[in-house]
């Protein structure tokens, strides 16, 4: 039988609308308690980004620019898009890509950072979808691109450009946000090492001399303790380090969607300019055509050795 080829972006989801936003959080949160105002909360922060999360049309965008590259190539690939906490879900999308008659498939996490605890459930609901529909089509998840050289020169291409608004490099604070998790569970997890990887090798080519952290950003509610330093925190003290500004990186992200437009756009903006601080923000990856190419290069080399 002749071999159908396919690959699958992963991504966390956002909410589509207003009205979807309590449902949303309801998925995310699992059986946790979700408040009346926890909910107004988080509305509000969607009405000021326009009332919907772009997560969805982004990571389409995403998948459709990764398949034409490898059309480019001269091979067919069917591209598809599944979310953890949101319509389109992972499950369905894997039932969709069965009916479709795919057989052979290439699965994306669309997280630089790959490890058990920051994105291990999407293996998790992979897995789970696969074995209710017997294990057709046969998926592999790619590994970790974090040391990529495509990855780690994209971003610092674009901290480069906002470094250049400032007289010198070294008025600024350079803070590379990630998402932080609980410390529960962390032990042993290589998510923190990681990120500092790839920061390193992207302050390395970066081409001058600055000034820089590692932070962390939009932890969850609760009594629990979470990985640090929070990047608003980070923010406040960068002008006691003297330092006339800030930029602010989403190295954990690959794509716009809540925690980068309002987070870091509004959030962490209003809290630099309150200090005193001038604020930039290096442009997310979205559908970069470098971070293009690489995916695709990516998705190709998994696919193709399993002939």
């Amino acid at each position: 039988m002749e071999k159908k080829k396919a690959f699958l972006l992963l991504a966390f989801g956002g909410a589509d609308s207003i009205d979807s936003v309590e449902p949303f959080i309801r998925n995310v949160l699992k059986g946790r308690p979700v408040t009346p105002e926890l909910v107004e909360k988080i509305k509000e922060r969607y009405k000021l980004i326009g009332g919907k999360s772009p997560l969805l049309d982004l990571t389409r965008a995403q998948a459709e620019s990764i398949r034409a590259v490898i059309a480019r190539q001269g091979l067919d690939y069917k591209a598809y898009v599944g979310m953890r906490y949101w319509d389109p879900f992972i499950k369905d999308t894997l039932r969709q890509m069965k009916e479709d008659g795919v057989t052979d498939a290439v699965a994306v996490i669309m997280a630089p950072f790959v490890s058990l605890v920051a994105t291990g459930a999407y293996n998790s609901d992979v897995e789970g979808a696969l074995a209710e529909q017997g294990k057709t089509p046969s998926v592999v998840v790619t590994p970790s691109f974090h040391l990529k050289t495509q990855f780690l020169e994209t971003v610092a291409g674009n901290v480069k450009k906002e470094l250049a608004s400032f007289k010198d490099p070294k008025d600024a604070l350079v803070i590379f946000s990630s998402h932080s998790l609980p410390w529960v569970g962390l032990e042993g997890d290589p998510y923190e090492m990681l990120v500092n990887q790839s920061v390193s090798e992207i302050v390395k080519r970066i081409g001058v001399k600055i000034d820089y952290k590692v932070a962390f950003q939009s932890k969850g509610a609760g009594p629990r303790e979470w990985l640090g330093p929070a990047t608003e925190d980070v923010i406040q003290g960068a002008k006691k380090m003297g330092k006339n500004g800030v930029v602010v990186v989403p190295v954990g992200f690959v794509a716009d969607h809540i925690e980068t437009l309002y987070d870091i756009d509004i959030l962490f903006k209003g809290i630099a300019e309150s200090s005193g601080l001038v604020f930039r923000r290096s442009a997310s990856l979205n559908t970069n055509p470098a971070f293009m190419e690489l995916l695709a290069s990516t998705i190709i080399s998994h696919s193709e050795r399993r002939q």
